[in-house]
């Protein structure tokens, strides 16, 4: 065998490609989920219909004639 060639290998590694793969699809989807849940404790937390509403107004004030 010259420098030039390399051995070639009997195993293909796609071994230990495949568990990464499913350690990142297995965070994506637990991410997903999480965010899912958020999104549905989000919209079941809208205001009852009819309910006691508060309203909260700042007030500029007016300008002053100086006195003279």
């Amino acid at each position: 065998m010259s420098a030039l060639q390399q051995p070639s290998r009997d195993r293909p590694r796609r071994r230990r490609r495949s568990w990464w793969r499913l350690l990142v699809a297995t965070v994506i989807a637990v991410a997903l989920f999480a965010v899912g849940v958020a999104f549905g404790m989000a919209l079941r937390d809208d205001p009852e219909p009819g309910g006691v509403v508060t309203q909260v107004r700042t007030l500029e004030p007016l300008p002053q004639t100086p006195a003279g």
